[in-house]
């Protein structure tokens, strides 16, 4: 009895107050911001989201080192950029360490003012089990279709990052991290709004 609720204890969808459920985390590749994160860094699945005060602050750099990692693994499956701001530009990704050939990109229709469609792609990206990571830059989504993006992507075993403007903070999110990021000489400034058992405060994090 006492082996069986331990083992149930260590499921990841149970949340123990400050001491939260033993979940496969990976390295930011920040030792501050692993220190802050509850596990120690990013989840491995599950939906996060990520708030900057304007897209292109710097919220992508929190993601690089775990970006190189992943993509350069010999079993690695796609990286998926869905509706971003600017084109990546695979020079620039191969110097952080991140394998081009592995980032598949979903553009989203320039008529599509509410971002259906690229909500659409990304809740198929989380789903369809080939993504070890997608990435979606939304500025509109509902709780519920947030709710439905995380059970898509603990179906298809993947980590999904949603960005989407700080001034959604207020807003209800069924996401277990949400973290609001900011430029703060000479790097960025991140606060975790809501996580089960991370830090509070806000950690100050060098450029890359």
């Amino acid at each position: 009895m006492a082996r069986d609720l331990s083992r149930l204890l260590e499921h990841p969808a149970i949340w123990r107050g400050r001491s939260a459920a033993r979940t496969r985390t990976l390295s930011t590749g920040f030792p501050a911001l692993d220190e802050g994160l509850p596990g120690g860094g990013w989840p491995h699945t599950g939906l996060i989201e990520i708030l900057p005060s304007c897209f292109g602050v710097g919220e992508l750099s929190l993601l690089l080192p775990a970006l190189a990692a992943m993509t350069r693994r010999p079993e690695a499956r796609w990286c998926a950029w869905v509706a971003p701001p600017l084109q990546p530009f695979a020079p620039a990704l191969a110097e952080c360490g991140v394998a081009p050939e592995r980032i598949l990109v979903v553009n989203a229709r320039r008529k599509d003012a509410k971002g259906k469609s690229a909500l659409w792609a990304f809740e198929q990206m989380l789903r369809s089990g080939a993504c070890d990571i997608a990435l979606a830059w939304l500025r509109n989504a509902l709780p519920r279709q947030i709710r439905r993006l995380h059970l898509a992507a603990e179906q298809g075993a993947t980590l999904g990052v949603l960005f989407r403007p700080r001034e959604t903070a207020r807003e209800s999110s069924p996401a277990a991290l949400r973290i609001a990021v900011e430029p703060a000489a000479p790097g960025v400034r991140v606060t975790l709004l809501k996580s089960r058992g991370g830090a509070r405060s806000a950690i100050e994090l060098p450029a890359r």
